[in-house]
């Protein structure tokens, strides 16, 4: 089972489309504009991922909402929590893959972190909301021991780290590495 859509609250909606559509190769394919339950009304914009008409990422434009003052984009410090703990992931077949999106990230001026994880490569960046967006390939199999040192994780109440990430390489946007 996949999923249709995430749908996210966006603080600027003209910088999440030059962002979503620019730079991520996302297509606005739509737009549904109503009221907001509670009170006032929304755009809530889909952007086609892939060209598959089935999976989408949207983004809602709030007006004359109440608290709207107050909104926090950022899903992390809408919720109290450390940087990067909520964020979505898309996926890539191949590690050459995270290279093209780390750098075309690089070339609209974000900065990149590259993680090894042992099992997944991924690459990291934020969006104009603070929101931070991976893509991630597979590059390892599960075992009956990952299965079962997950399970045993459930109970346990004292730190025992996995092993440490075969790299974690910090890429900065150009402008800022030469600053």
């Amino acid at each position: 089972m996949g999923y249709h859509h995430l749908a996210l609250a966006a603080k600027d909606m003209k910088a999440t489309h030059d962002f979503y559509e620019r730079v991520m190769g996302f297509e606005l394919v739509k737009v549904e504009i109503g009221p907001v339950p509670g009170g006032g009304w929304g755009k809530h914009f889909f952007y086609r991922m892939d060209g598959d008409d089935s999976r989408f990422i949207a983004f809602w434009e709030l007006h004359e909402t109440a608290g709207q003052e107050n909104y926090k984009f950022d899903l992390n410090a809408a919720a109290g929590l450390p940087p990067g703990t909520n964020h979505y992931s898309f996926t890539v077949d191949s590690v050459e893959e995270l290279a093209v999106w780390k750098d075309r990230w690089n070339a609209a001026g974000l900065d990149v972190l590259e993680v090894d994880h042992n099992w997944c490569h991924s690459v990291y960046t934020s969006d104009p909301n603070g929101n931070i967006v991976e893509f991630c390939a597979t590059t390892g199999s599960f075992t009956t021991a990952d299965r079962e040192r997950a399970l045993a994780a459930l109970d346990e109440t004292e730190f025992k780290p996995s092993p440490p990430p075969a790299k974690m390489q910090p890429w900065p946007a150009p402008e800022k590495a030469d600053a």
